[in-house]
């Protein structure tokens, strides 16, 4: 393990005082005892397991149900660096705001230290990093939505240099002491106050987008806000494409697109539904990694009519967030019959390979 990496786990149990420390190795025993852990004390709530087999309902803190952009900081020396769409704040204000509120933060829980690659193992493009939190239901998650555990710290044991320090804290769940703030010099991520998925995923937001739009323009490529699509045509000819679009226009919908015309030998497969690390390869082309392994979408309007293959992917082995729950231990949201409008909020899927939605 880099001393790097243990110094830093010091620094931040002397500071938030956790009653233990657990470093996580993504394991399905690991995984077993969490949730039973969850469900015993009544963070998650176990469904109806023959219609939904291995999933959980969580439900957040009333003043916690949603990313919190205004309290979203970009904690660069200069404020030009922050770019025109976020807040900015420099890094002696935040040291001074901040960081006290980690000060015996965790007291009297558990710290799990995170090890996780976003993107394939295996490709080059991957990129490693490590969260620290209080919240077991983040660790769940990073489980689905990264490649988690012993995976991860082998290559840190390999000597990857190249790896992303993210705290996370529960702390008092108070939005007056809720900051999410990324440092680009130093590529390092806080989060405190929240234990809302894009508040508390750090390699989703915060990571892929955030801290890798710097590394690669620092590098020479490109973290984009895309979906990544494959098609295939009947002479078995294989064409990628990706697409950039606004927020809650039906990008995931495009991108878990089914094809009509299997039968015939047309397919459609979706590489990724949310983010692109795109890179110039080696024969001048533009190469795509989906950086995230499962998802976490909201779900308003998510339907069998509007996306059968994310009702099918979500239909076992899923996390459900701030979603009603029925009589028979069933889930539901506005849009569930095709009928609603907008307002439950995250789902995470399985961590599967999404080749398999042809």
């Amino acid at each position: 393990m880099p001393p790097s990496v243990e110094d830093w786990v010091d620094e931040v149990s002397r500071t938030t005082r956790p009653d233990r420390v657990v470093w996580c190795d993504g394991s399905e025993a690991e995984n077993d005892r969490l949730i039973a852990q969850m469900v015993g004390d009544g963070t998650l709530l176990r469904l109806n397991e023959s219609a939904w087999p291995n999933c959980y309902l969580h439900r957040s803190n009333p003043q916690d149900v949603a990313r919190t952009e205004h309290l979203t900081f970009i904690c660069s020396t200069d404020a030009e660096d922050a770019g025109p769409t976020n807040n900015w704040m420099s890094p002696v204000e935040a040291r001074e705001r901040i960081w006290p509120l980690f000060d015996r933060s965790m007291r009297g829980r558990t710290m799990y230290v995170v090890p996780y690659i976003m993107g394939p193992v295996d490709s080059p493009y991957a990129k490693v990093g490590v969260e620290i939190t209080d919240s077991p239901y983040v660790v769940a998650n990073m489980r689905i939505m990264t490649r988690m555990g012993q995976v991860a710290l082998d290559r840190l044991e390999a000597g990857v240099a190249d790896w992303v320090p993210g705290l996370h804290s529960l702390g008092d769940l108070s939005p007056e002491r809720r900051f999410i703030a990324h440092f680009p010099e130093t590529r390092t991520i806080w989060s405190i106050g929240s234990g809302y998925g894009g508040n508390a995923l750090l390699g989703k937001k915060c990571l892929a987008l955030r801290i890798a739009s710097v590394m690669g323009r620092q590098q020479g490529w490109l973290a984009e806000h895309m979906l990544i699509l494959g098609l295939q045509s009947p002479d078995g000819d294989v064409t990628y494409i990706a697409g950039a679009f606004p927020s809650a226009c039906g990008k995931t919908n495009l991108a878990m697109l089914r094809s009509p015309f299997e039968a015939d030998g047309w397919k459609v497969w979706t590489v990724g539904e949310d983010i692109a690390w795109i890179n110039v390869g080696p024969d001048g082309r533009l190469w795509a990694i989906n950086p995230e392994s499962g998802y976490f979408g909201v779900a308003p309007g998510t339907n069998r009519q509007t996306n059968p293959n994310a009702m099918e992917a979500v239909s076992s082995n899923s996390i459900f967030t701030n979603v009603a729950m029925t009589p028979d231990n069933g889930i539901w949201w506005e849009g569930w019959d095709g009928s609603g409008a907008a307002a439950a909020d995250g789902l995470a899927g399985p961590a599967v390979d999404a080749r398999v939605w042809h």
